[in-house]
């Protein structure tokens, strides 16, 4: 397997990787009787769907629909599999298919804190639905199962009793071991995990409802607890807490809304971006990480299998392989702890210099692509400290990675050519395995 990403698409991407769909408030499909799944789309419809489709989802939901698109390897969380009939966002019970609404509503109003966009005011209403249609036909299950809506439930009303009783519900679910005592992540047991699939994902933070995948409000969250959140350690809590419960414990964790940068005056912003540093500056290997994470890291510098997962054991081990026209074929380095083969035996200098310079130890440059230098040479230096005092925390991988040869001089000056002269857009590829010691190639 190898992805196929051109400069043109490459910018798109990157844009893609820190795009963040907006939260759009939508009538609440959680307290009524769902329709079940519509009959098979007639031949018109699929035609007109896949037409939606190849223009619009590829990029990141591949021509397959298995969430291995040219911008799959960058996006956290990753694009879904539709050949398997796994929804994450739905209003059914635990294990069955979405409703045609679950899935309209997803593509009309998008997922939040995701690079799934709203395509609601770019599309046409009947693309959309075609679309839907279309996205069905690419898993069996929709053809041979009906989805289960889940009963309607009455709503509890948000009240400070409502609230005080939903954090007792949130103390005996234990719900701060994953979204911490106060919704925050502190005092978690771990904000990260791995989903079904195998790829990263992290606890929401409850202060947020913006970012909420299925929503902002308490009808959201309880359709969350009451339905789960499938391929994840988010379970249903149906059998553990009554619908009375899950609406108070729904309301409570609306009352930790913070308030977001676009509601606050000026000293309010002030003193958040004051916060937020003080914490940074308290806890460096927490903003290391995130800003590892945020900057896209370990997509280069993890080795993937052929469905874009991470190796197992091989988070920032290096030894990604990226043909990168017009310089060649390179494998990525490795950034895990290791003294032998990573960073382990690399002073502080050495690692920010590589960052914001592009310099090896031994004086080598890097190239001016993919990473791009100009920007993290910007980062303050407490950013830069903290990336660091991150990378010391990788547990050490031994995976040495082959030296960076330059590809043969001809050969770089033809591909130039074809770029500035000819006009072409020269494709890059990020090949599957590892080209490291550690894991075969």
């Amino acid at each position: 397997m190898h992805t196929r990403v051109t400069p043109g698409r490459a910018i798109v991407l990157a844009l893609t990787t820190f795009a963040c769909a907006a939260t759009v408030a939508a009538l609440s499909p959680h307290v009524r009787a769902q329709r079940g799944s519509a009959s098979p789309p007639p031949p018109a419809a699929r035609s007109r769907g896949r037409q939606v489709y190849e223009k619009h989802c590829v990029e990141c939901h591949g021509e397959s629909g298995k969430g291995d698109g040219p911008a799959a390897m960058s996006l956290v969380p990753h694009p879904r599999d539709f050949t398997s009939g796994r929804y994450k966002i739905r209003s059914t019970e635990t294990g069955s298919l979405p409703t045609d609404d679950d899935l309209l509503r997803s593509v009309r109003t998008g997922l939040p804190g995701s690079a799934m966009p709203g395509w609601g005011p770019l599309l046409p209403d009947d693309d959309i639905r075609a679309v839907v249609g279309y996205i069905k036909t690419l898993s069996p299950r929709f053809a041979a199962e009906r989805p289960e809506p889940i009963p309607a439930s009455t709503p509890v009303r948000s009240s400070p009793d409502s609230v005080a009783r939903g954090a007792s519900v949130y103390a005996t679910l234990q719900c701060s071991k994953c979204h911490g005592e106060d919704g925050r992540g502190v005092g978690a047991v771990t904000t990260r995990f791995e989903d079904d699939w195998g790829f990263t994902l992290h606890a929401a933070n409850l202060a947020e409802p913006w970012s909420f995948r299925g929503g902002p409000d308490a009808a959201d969250a309880f359709m969350r607890f009451r339905a789960g959140v499938s391929g994840t350690p988010m379970p249903s809590y149906t059998g553990t807490a009554t619908d009375a419960e899950m609406w108070d414990l729904a309301n409570y964790v609306v009352s930790l809304r913070r308030k977001p940068v676009w509601e606050m005056n000026a000293d309010d912003v002030t003193t958040f971006y004051a916060q937020q540093e003080a914490e940074a500056l308290a806890d460096p290997v927490k903003r290391g990480e995130y800003l590892v994470d945020i900057l896209a890291c370990p997509v280069c510098h993890s080795p993937v299998d052929e469905q874009r997962r991470t190796l197992p054991g091989m988070r920032l081990a290096g030894g990604l392989r990226m043909q990168l026209s017009p310089f060649g074929m390179y494998p990525t380095g490795n950034l895990t702890s290791d003294k032998e083969t990573g960073l382990g035996n690399w002073t502080d200098d050495e690692i920010k210099r590589v960052i914001t310079k592009g310099t090896l130890r031994d004086g080598t440059r890097m190239l001016p692509f993919p990473m791009d230098w100009p920007s993290f040479s910007t980062m303050k230096e407490s950013d830069l400290n903290a990336v660091v005092a991150y990378l010391r925390t990788v547990p050490p991988v031994r995976n040495k990675v082959p030296r960076l040869t330059r590809t043969f001089l001809p050969v770089y000056l033809w591909n130039k050519f074809e770029m500035l002269i000819l006009g072409r857009d020269l494709p890059s590829y990020f090949y599957a395995g590892n080209a490291g010691s550690t894991g075969g190639q």
